[in-house]
């Protein structure tokens, strides 16, 4: 029998006889643990349809029609942080060989949970399609947004059952200023937010993560004319407002809030365009302190919003 042979070498000396070691072998298979479903082929690093894959996205890529090119956000914080916040993307590029840290691994965690493509590419690649961005090896492309039509707001306001309550922005060009008032026309009830076509900041991949997924649950529509589709507003009834430091009222004095209400949200630097300013049927002003010139576009959007909300709620009480 094997083993049991007085041969020299055919026994093992005493001692000898090694244990468990790491892997399967002398574990319990209930303690062994699993690495969850196999990844579909182009999502795998390093397997040839994942390479076909990344081709043929190159490919289309250089295809697209100017104006349709989706934009790539560069950067490992700013990439997992879009993953969390919910942006749609369609492809994250990982460069090859990089040094894998949390935040790569949770970024194609997230992209495989989506069903982003995850594609392997090399560094030089990389360089070219974010145009020598500081990339840290990660990229994630995000497709254009698909903007509403303002009357598609309006319907939807008015079938909500509430007062509607839109938001304009006037040459607000910032987008991280577009993205945060977004999110608080979100946290706030309003229905909708209405951008102008021209001289204007639109949901990127920055207005994406400032308002932290927000976009793809609110509507937002953009206008070939902005003084044209607040006038066309106004003719259904709604009253336009904006914000304004010469102002003809304090929002103290805002009794316009429980109605039907269109809020308007000046640019960074100039506040209210003439024609804008003329369509309004009111504006007002955030009372602050003296000494404090003005607030940020979207922290004195915020501000309005939340006395809005906070007189609809009180008159929904009475």
């Amino acid at each position: 029998m094997p083993g049991n042979s007085k041969r020299r070498g055919a026994t093992r000396k005493p001692g000898t006889k090694k244990g468990a070691v790491v892997g399967s072998g002398g574990q319990k298979p209930k303690g062994l643990k699993g690495k969850g479903p196999t990844p579909k082929a182009e999502n795998r690093p390093g397997h040839p349809a994942q390479r076909r894959a990344a081709a043929a996205a190159a490919r289309a890529e250089r295809r697209r029609p100017a104006g349709e090119t989706p934009e790539l956000v560069a950067g490992r914080n700013p990439v997992v942080e879009c993953l969390r916040a919910g942006v749609p993307a369609t492809a994250l590029y990982v460069a090859l060989g990089i040094d894998i840290d949390d935040r790569v691994e949770e970024s194609v965690r997230r992209a495989g949970d989506r069903g982003v493509s995850v594609l392997e590419v090399q560094r030089g690649e990389l360089d070219r399609i974010t145009g020598g961005a500081v990339h840290q090896g990660l990229a994630l492309q995000v497709p254009p947004y698909s903007y509403a039509h303002p009357d598609d707001l309006l319907r939807e306001a008015e079938e909500s059952g509430e007062p509607p309550l839109l938001v304009a922005l006037d040459g607000v060009t910032d987008p991280r200023n577009l993205g945060a008032v977004v999110r608080s026309a979100a946290a706030f009830g309003a229905h909708g937010v209405v951008v102008p076509q021209r001289r204007s900041a639109g949901i990127t991949a920055v207005a994406w993560r400032t308002s932290a997924g927000t976009a793809a649950k609110l509507p937002v529509a953009m206008a070939t004319n902005l003084t044209r589709t607040l006038r066309d507003w106004a003719g259904h009834g709604l009253m336009i407002v904006g914000l304004d430091a010469d102002a003809s009222m304090s929002l103290d004095e805002l009794n316009l809030a429980t109605g039907p209400l269109v809020v308007v949200i000046g640019s960074e630097g100039r506040g209210l365009s003439r024609l804008v300013r003329e369509t309004c049927d009111a504006t007002v002003s955030i009372p602050m302190a003296p000494w404090v010139e003005s607030l940020n576009a979207s922290v004195a959007g915020g501000v309005v919003l939340a006395e809005v909300a906070r007189r609809r709620r009180v008159a929904g009480r009475v």
